[in-house]
Order: C-alpha cells, then sequence, then structure tokens
C-alpha cells in the first residue's frame, strides 16, 4: 500500500510539474513566465465571432485560426464553434473547436498549452500532435438554393441530361452499374451534389436507394409506378424511372 501511495505522489508531483502555466495579458501570450507570441484579434458579425492571428515576439506571423462556416454544427454541442487553424511556418492545418462564450481564452489556451511555438517560429512535431490530439473532423455541410420555378409545369429530362421544369433546375449523370444495380448522380445546376441514386430492374425499378448529400439520408425509396410520367426522353436506357426519381426529389424539395 505504501508503494502505491508514493507511486501517486510522484505521479501527482510529476504532473504538476510539467503541467504549464498560461497567461495572457493585453494579447501577449505567456507560459512559465516566458513571452511566446503576441495575438490579434479580429472581430467579426458586430464582434459576436472573432478571428485570430498570432505572431511570434519578433513580428513573424505564425498562425492564423479563422471561424469556419462549412461545416455542420455539432448536434450534441451548441456551446462549441469550429476553427480552422493555419499553422504558416509548417504549412499544416487542422480544425479545432472553441467555446462560443471564449473563443480568444479557448485559442490562446490550446496555443499555449501545446508548446507549438518554438522562438520565433513553429515546433513542426508539436504541431502534429496537437492536430492528433486536439484536432477535430468535422462533416462538411452541403447548401444549396433551388431553381425558383413555376411547380406546376410538367418535368422533362433533355438529352444534354440536364433537367428542366420550365427552366433549368438540374442535370443527372450515370456512374455505372455495379451487381445488376444501375447508379447516377443528381444535381443542382450550380454544380451542387444534390443526391445519388441507386437501383435494379431498369425502367421496371419498383425502388431506389437514396442517399442525400443535404441532410446525409441513406434510405431506401419506393417509386410510384402508376403515375403520369407524360412523354419519356430517350437520353438514358433508364429514363422513365430516373425521371420518377427527379419528380420525387422534386416533391421532396431535393432539386
Amino acid at each position: 500500500m505504501k508503494a502505491v501511495f508514493t507511486f501517486l505522489f510522484i505521479l501527482g508531483l510529476t504532473i504538476f510539474l510539467s503541467a504549464q502555466k498560461v497567461d495572457y495579458k493585453s494579447n501577449i501570450i505567456s507560459v512559465d513566465g516566458n513571452k511566446i507570441g503576441k495575438v490579434e484579434v479580429q472581430k467579426q458579425n458586430f464582434g459576436l465571432t472573432k478571428n485570430f492571428n498570432l505572431y511570434s515576439m519578433n513580428g513573424e506571423k505564425l498562425v492564423i485560426a479563422v471561424l469556419s462556416t462549412e461545416f455542420e454544427g455539432d448536434k450534441n454541442d451548441n456551446t462549441t464553434m469550429y476553427y480552422r487553424f493555419t499553422f504558416l511556418p509548417t504549412n499544416q492545418v487542422g480544425i479545432f473547436k472553441l467555446s462560443t462564450l471564449g473563443m480568444e481564452k479557448g485559442f490562446v489556451n490550446l496555443i499555449g498549452k501545446g508548446g507549438v511555438v518554438d522562438g520565433n517560429t513553429l515546433n513542426e512535431a508539436k504541431v502534429t500532435e496537437l492536430i492528433a490530439s486536439k484536432g477535430v473532423s468535422p462533416r462538411a455541410a452541403v447548401n444549396y438554393t433551388l431553381v425558383s420555378r413555376n411547380k406546376n409545369w410538367p418535368i422533362e429530362l433533355k438529352q444534354d441530361k440536364s433537367i428542366e421544369q420550365g427552366e433549368k433546375i438540374g442535370f443527372f449523370m450515370s456512374t455505372g452499374n455495379r451487381g445488376g444495380q444501375d447508379s447516377y448522380e443528381f444535381f443542382v445546376p450550380s454544380g451542387v451534389l444534390v443526391a445519388k441514386v441507386s437501383f435494379a430492374g431498369g425502367n421496371n425499378a419498383q425502388n431506389f436507394e437514396l442517399f442525400s448529400a443535404k441532410d446525409n439520408v441513406r434510405k431506401v425509396v419506393a417509386i410510384p409506378q402508376k403515375d403520369k410520367m407524360g412523354s419519356i426522353s430517350t437520353v438514358d436506357p433508364n429514363s422513365l424511372t430516373l425521371k420518377r426519381i427527379a419528380v420525387w426529389l422534386v416533391e421532396n424539395g431535393y432539386l
């Protein structure tokens, strides 16, 4: 038992001695009393959000940290935001979470406790370690605007693989056949991916597998067989099923 207490005491003492004290005054970061860099704060959105630049004490720009809006927010955590850190001397990039209530403090602690500053430059190994231990890999958000159109117009597939409803609202392309399943991708006119679909049975397909890039949904959807499709393009061997899928995508707000 005595040996256990001795071990725990030594472990606690080691942790205490190795812990770095990070101070932040007048935009200067100090670690264990040593000044390591100066922070430039750039207020955005009337001060609701902030971006940061870190300079060495000699004025060399070392780190750029900007709010990343291209990522989906964490549905289980509404207290943080994603920031993209660019470590200029080492040409490394990492995504980190910073608290919405303490963005500046979060930035300072990541830099100070990470030990990435080495004199007037950065320690590449420490940067790699920081990204590996504290970095995150959020899923990119897919945002797009649907084409404004009169939805009373019929949906048509054109020879150039465009999809029209009075005007061009998107396009599709084949991605091949695998295991008896034909696969296609649908896009809005700007080129943003709307959905990936696959089905078996050609123009007699009863259902299709859908992956929606917008809301990260993957499911099997039944294809209505009795709906009147009007004139059917010959642009693709599966034109009838593709038109039925395009109609479904429009009716459900994907296209």
